[in-house]
């Protein structure tokens, strides 16, 4: 850089013990003045004062030894040490009309220009601890992979699920619903296998808490996986599902699963008064630890398919709709919040999630309860199928759904996702 030299006299005295020879972009002056450096186009004599920020010795600036009012002795006098020079503005390609700049006050990319600024203002933060991470467990012994749902399995109780437990927690998901294929055999009308104390699921959560006694561990509440005729409710005979002796059942499933050491009980079955009368079991049985949280909003959606060829829990005949709510209402959600957090309900949960991200933010909106969303499989599936076929970067739609999820007012989210999620948000490879 060509440069112009302006030289002040000053009375400054010379540096003791200071040899210019050691220092990277030290020269000495063979008079006693101060040269101050000024932009210009002549060239700069040899013997210029001047420290480069960009001249490094072993990747550092050589320091002179100088004191604090030696260098702001050398700024007074003029002698500023050079830094880099000013940036260059980068050029418009060729054919960029010249237009006069908008009159506008706010540019809100201003706040969007770099990477440090957008991680600064970022509004939504997603972590391990977010997740929830349902898992199917089975009597057998080998993990059994599931068609609808690729990288899920049926886990073995007594070793895959133990195993896959541990993975979660190694990247800090640390809480876990379970949901079980039940034997034909043990299936009936009234779903009594429900709240066997030795059944599947309590045998688990026993199995669990001895291996990791500080897991967090949900439960499902309903009858469907041990009902002959797979709906979350006792059948009559003429086909209706009977709500309040179904409620009676889903609180000896609640108590069995609170006694086997469940944190969390969650009913799913959308019978109206379940949540109260299992409140008030719970205490009844000295439970009161126990947390509830209800499927508050739990559509009867088309997303459910590959859910329910993992526990072979479709419905013999007809459909959920009598219980489940219709996916064409809105208002209905908040039928549902106001009776579930006065009956006691601790948590509030939504499902599914990313085509129900309105009614997530709509009980966000009018409860301080925590909110959960449910990322059903379908919306699992259908991501992974689109990574599979490359229409879509599996990795990248997975975190943007989870963090919408999260934008929406969801405190935690039950994905199939959580591992892998998880795992990215570590930094680990898939």
């Amino acid at each position: 850089m060509a440069s112009s030299i302006v030289n002040v006299p000053c009375n400054v005295q010379a540096i003791k013990g200071l040899d210019c020879q050691n220092y990277i972009g030290l020269k000495p002056s063979r008079n006693l003045k101060f040269n101050c450096v000024k932009t210009g186009i002549m060239a700069r004599p040899p013997h210029l004062f001047v420290v480069r920020a960009s001249e490094r010795h072993d990747g550092l600036v050589k320091k002179m030894g100088l004191s604090d009012a030696e260098c702001e002795a050398a700024v007074v006098a003029g002698n500023v040490p050079e830094a880099p020079p000013v940036p260059h503005k980068p050029a418009a390609p060729a054919g960029t009309p010249v237009v006069p700049s908008l009159p506008l006050n706010r540019r809100p990319r201003r706040n969007r220009k770099s990477p440090v600024l957008r991680a600064a203002f970022q509004e939504t933060h997603l972590s391990p601890a977010n997740f929830v991470y349902p898992l199917f467990i089975h009597e057998g012994e080998e993990d059994t992979p599931i068609g609808a749902m690729p990288g899920c399995y049926r886990l073995g109780w007594r070793h895959g699920l133990v195993e896959e437990v541990g993975k979660a927690r190694d990247v800090g998901v640390n809480s876990v619903v379970l949901f079980p294929k039940v034997p034909d055999a043990l299936k009936s009308s009234t779903g009594d296998e429900a709240y066997n104390d030795n059944g599947l699921v309590p045998r688990a959560i026993r199995l669990l808490k001895d291996k990791y006694p500080d897991l967090v561990i949900y439960t499902d509440v309903a009858l469907d996986p041990y009902s002959s005729d797979g709906h979350d409710g006792i059948v009559r005979e003429d086909g209706v599902i009977v709500n309040d002796e179904t409620v009676h059942q889903l609180c000896k499933q609640a108590v069995s699963q609170a006694r086997a050491g469940a944190d969390v009980v969650s009913p799913s079955d959308m019978m109206d008064g379940r949540v109260g009368a299992i409140r008030e079991a719970l205490d009844a049985e000295g439970f009161q630890h126990v947390s509830i949280m209800s499927y508050t909003a739990k559509y009867a959606s088309s997303f459910y398919g590959p859910f329910r060829e993992a526990l072979d829990s479709n419905p013999r005949f007809g459909d959920k709709k009598t219980y489940q709510m219709n996916p064409a209402n809105y208002r209905e959600a908040l039928v549902e919040t106001h009776e579930d957090e006065s009956e006691g309900a601790d948590i509030l949960l939504v499902k599914p999630g990313l085509p129900y991200l309105d009614i997530i933010r709509l009980l966000r909106d009018n409860t301080s309860l925590p909110i959960a969303a449910y990322q059903v499989s379908g919306e699992y599936s259908m991501i992974k199928a689109g990574g599979v076929l490359k229409m879509i970067d599996e990795e990248k739609v997975m975190m943007e759904s989870l963090m919408c999820l999260r934008r929406a007012g969801a405190d935690i989210i039950l994905t199939y996702f959580a591992l892998q999620a998880a795992r990215c948000l570590c930094g680990e490879k898939r």
